[in-house]
């Protein structure tokens, strides 16, 4: 019998949660290199949901947001999306391109490029954490970068992650430079053999 998220007593929720402490204290310091900024973090809230609430926690299906999705290979297989809002991603491009924080921006190659960057940093900056506490060999793919409402966006996932699994691992970390403040969301699916291995590497299977 396979083990899943949505089965995990609390010890093992705890686990998990300190892979998101520190999955998001390396992307804060990630986040700070890269922008040349100090970047602080709240603590961050790290959840387990059935995949189809993740757009009700973006805060609907029609929010506009900006997704990146990575495949994980190695030691464990899957899927991983982190997850902001436009106008977030909007501040960090402007933030990183040294313009006004409240400048339109209008998703160019250049920027689309710049997003590709930091969500790949951000999300490698969770991988590196579930990997160091686990000892497994975890790599990600080239990231995918897609624009558009949440429901579109994770209905694409949503088709594979159905054949793999229904609960989902949700990291949300909210990052502040100085008044200005980005939450960014980080899911992370298995595939359904993966869930095992991941659990008994952090020794919580049962």
């Amino acid at each position: 019998m396979g083990v899943y998220f949505d089965e995990l007593d609390n010890l093992q929720i705890d686990v998990l949660r300190e892979i998101g402490n520190i999955g998001s204290g390396n992307a804060a310091t990630a986040l700070a290199k890269m922008l040349n900024k100090k970047v602080n973090m709240d603590v961050p809230q790290v959840k387990v949901l059935q995949f189809q609430e993740v757009s009700d926690i973006l805060g609907g299906a029609e929010i506009p947001v900006v997704g990146l999705l990575l495949s994980v290979t190695g030691d464990i297989s899957g899927s991983i999306m982190f997850i902001i809002e436009n106008e977030a991603a909007g501040i960090l491009v402007n933030i990183l391109m040294g313009r006004p924080l409240d400048e339109a921006i209008t998703f160019d190659e250049i920027e689309v490029s710049a997003l590709k960057e930091i969500g790949n940093i951000l999300a490698g900056s969770y991988l590196s954490a579930l990997s160091t506490l686990t000892n497994l060999n975890i790599l990600p793919s080239v990231p995918e970068l897609a624009i558009d409402m949440a429901g579109a966006i994770i209905s694409v996932p949503a088709i594979e992650f159905g054949k793999l699994g229904d609960s989902v691992l949700f990291i949300e970390t909210e990052f502040s430079e100085g008044s200005t403040k980005v939450v960014g969301n980080f899911f992370l699916v298995p595939d359904i053999d993966s869930y095992e291995v991941l659990l008994k590497a952090l020794g919580v299977a049962d």
